[in-house]
C-alpha cells in the first residue's frame, strides 16, 4: 500500500514536472494583476512617466522601503516620494482590479512580479510576510 502511494505520489511530482504552468502560474498572474492594475500609470516595462509618476523600473524606493509596499497598494499614497534621486508628489490610488481590494495573494504575485522585472532583484516574498505587512499598515490619519 504504501509503495503504491509512494509511486503514485512520484507520479503526481513527474507529472508537475512536466507542465511549465505549475510553476509560472503565480508569476503570470503577477504580470496580469500588474497589466490591469498598475500599467495604465507605471507603463508596460515600469518606466513611469517622466516627473509625474515614478517608474518602477530600477527603482531604490522597492528596496529600500519594501516592509511598506503592501500597505502602499493596498491602500494607495499621498504626499511626496523620492525614487531614484528624484521627489514625485502625486497622489496613487490603490491596486484594484474589477474595481476590487487584493488579496494578500494577490499582492503578493503582483509585488514579487515588480520587484523581479526590468532591472529589479528581490527576494521572493511569501503570502505570510504580505499578511503580517498588511496588519501594520498604519490607519487612516496617522
Amino acid at each position: 500500500m504504501i509503495r503504491r502511494c509512494l509511486g503514485l505520489g512520484a507520479l503526481g511530482v513527474v507529472a508537475c514536472l512536466s507542465l511549465p504552468g505549475c510553476f509560472s502560474n503565480n508569476r503570470h498572474q503577477g504580470a496580469r494583476l500588474y497589466a490591469e492594475a498598475c500599467a495604465g500609470c507605471h507603463g508596460d516595462a515600469g518606466q513611469g512617466l517622466g516627473r509625474l509618476i515614478p517608474p518602477l523600473a530600477g527603482a531604490d524606493y522597492l528596496a529600500l522601503h519594501r516592509a511598506e509596499l503592501p500597505c502602499l497598494l493596498r491602500r494607495g499614497a499621498h504626499g511626496p516620494m523620492t525614487v531614484n534621486g528624484v521627489l514625485y508628489n502625486q497622489v496613487m490610488p490603490a491596486a484594484r482590479v474589477d474595481d476590487k481590494q487584493l488579496s494578500p495573494a494577490r499582492l503578493t504575485n503582483l509585488l514579487n512580479y515588480i520587484e523581479n522585472n526590468w532591472g529589479n532583484h528581490a527576494a521572493p516574498r511569501t503570502i505570510q510576510e504580505v499578511e503580517r505587512q498588511l496588519t501594520a499598515c498604519p490607519t487612516a490619519g496617522e
